[in-house]
């Protein structure tokens, strides 16, 4: 989203500058710095924009897409009676015998498959798994798929949402979404404000044309989804490279941060197991008495088994259920005695780590299915439109052969001191827990000083209050 453009029409002149006026309020000296701000920000944060827009679009549309694409792995003729989960673990093994299993999904619902999750196989991204589909009902491998994240986003998804984060760069492609992240909601906070700052009459879109017309468009859209970005740009800096880190750090010092059930095994750990090797499914009891023994802590689908990673540690099991209502309950099982040895229950989650899990799971349209993911597709594309206008705005600012007049620089100095120096604490503290916004907009107000400065030494006036 970029600027909100000047009050006045397009064929108006603007008249001359009024001498600051004693009592003058806060907001009309703060005004033009939004204003400033808002438009050189929106220029140039707007091309990261577009492709978190474009990306998260694609993003949106994966989750109904894999259900198409993935159909013969995902699902199979509902049978009537399920094999024993031990079984179709050995059969994925027949058919796959490298790698360790680092879990087992059991088919969440009829006509589902079950995953069988191996690690270390050849030619599979260390960073992913070989899921393996099996039939439930007869034990056939339907196929098999790298899968990534908890959430088993298959190949297709994987890759949008690889591009999404980091464009397929890596850790330093992750600075763009995270640049992104960090100015969105500056952005949409900075146009909303100034959107309702103006007149009634100057915001109705009928009768209008030009840039009038294009900033009805801009501005009332803007209004309507500005809380969705704000909503998008908090949670997608929860587990970005920078800010994320600052987040988690103070999770943690609040003692916030997400529990995770003891995988500690009891005190017979170790004694008739039949291996011990980590990644080994067939443990002690077995798959089918640990998946009985959460079954009767409540634990129902859809869950993930993962076996004891050695002689001293226990099965867990653990609900997976990102939509709503969030299923997230898990327990340790005992694989020598088959006996829970630790229990942890989603209702139990400290605050902030239940509103991190919602707010990620929303953020991704997981927590409320096709439902959220159309809004999310509505946010996305409102976005694109946005910057659209604001780039159509720009050039429709421009006067004769200047494309794009800028907003004059120098509104900082108008701002009297005692708004001036809470307002530059503020922007310190959000720039040391969100330094890709707090660097860039250092270095923006460093060389609007600078430019300003040198435009003052040559007789050049650099602000005019009537032309914010």
């Amino acid at each position: 989203m970029t600027t909100t453009p000047t009050p006045t029409t397009d064929d108006a002149p603007s008249p001359p500058a009024p001498a600051p006026a004693q009592g003058r309020g806060a907001w009309s000296t703060l005004r033009p710095l939004v204003l400033r701000l808002h438009f050189y920000a929106g220029v140039l944060v707007a091309p990261f924009l577009l492709v978190a827009a474009l990306t998260g679009l694609l993003y949106a549309v994966s989750f109904q897409a894999e259900k198409i694409v993935y159909d013969h792995e995902l699902t199979v003729p509902v049978g009537d009676r399920e094999l024993p989960v031990s079984e179709q673990v050995a059969a994925a093994r027949a058919a796959h015998p490298d790698g360790e299993i680092t879990a087992v999904r059991p088919s969440p619902e009829p006509g589902a498959t079950t995953r069988v999750l191996l690690s270390g196989i050849p030619g599979v991204d260390p960073g992913h798994t070989l899921a393996v589909f099996v039939d439930p009902y007869t034990a056939k491998v339907r196929g098999q798929l790298e899968q990534y994240g908890s959430t088993g986003a298959l190949p297709l998804r994987t890759w949008i949402d690889e591009f999404h984060r980091d464009l397929h760069l890596g850790e330093p492609g992750r600075l763009y979404s995270e640049f992104a992240a960090s100015w969105l909601w500056v952005i949409a906070c900075g146009g909303l404000v100034l959107w309702f700052s103006r007149r009634r009459t100057q915001r109705k879109l009928r009768g209008t044309t030009g840039r009038r017309r294009t900033l009805g468009l801009h501005g009332g859209v803007g209004a309507w989804v500005a809380l969705g970005f704000v909503f998008l740009s908090a949670t997608g800096l929860t587990w970005s490279a920078y800010a994320g880190a600052h987040i988690g750090d103070l999770r943690t010092a609040l003692g916030q941060e997400t529990p995770a059930v003891s995988a500690a095994a009891g005190e017979h750990a170790g004694h008739g197991t039949a291996g011990g090797t980590g990644g080994d499914a067939a443990h002690g009891v077995g798959l089918d008495r640990v998946l009985a023994a959460a079954r009767a802590e409540g634990l129902d689908n859809p869950v993930e088994i993962v076996p004891p990673t050695d002689k001293g540690s226990a099965y867990v099991v653990q609900q997976i259920q990102r939509s709503w209502p969030t299923k997230q309950d898990a327990v340790a099982v005992d694989p020598a005695t088959g006996q829970v040895t630790d229990v942890l229950r989603f209702e139990d989650f400290p605050v902030l780590a239940k509103l991190t899990r919602w707010g990620i799971d929303l953020h991704t349209g997981s927590l409320f299915g096709l439902v959220n993911q159309i809004a999310l597709m509505l946010l996305a594309l409102s976005l694109i439109l946005l910057i659209f206008w604001g780039y159509r705005m720009w050039w429709q600012r421009g006067r004769g052969s200047a494309f794009g007049r800028p907003i004059p620089r120098g509104a900082w100095q108008q701002v009297p001191p005692q708004v001036l120096v809470p307002l530059l604490a503020l922007v310190a503290v959000l720039g040391y827990f969100v330094p890709l916004l707090g660097i860039p907009l250092a270095a923006f107000l460093a060389v609007d000083i600078v430019l300003g400065e040198i435009a003052h030494r040559r007789g050049r006036r650099t602000y005019d209050p009537a032309s914010g």
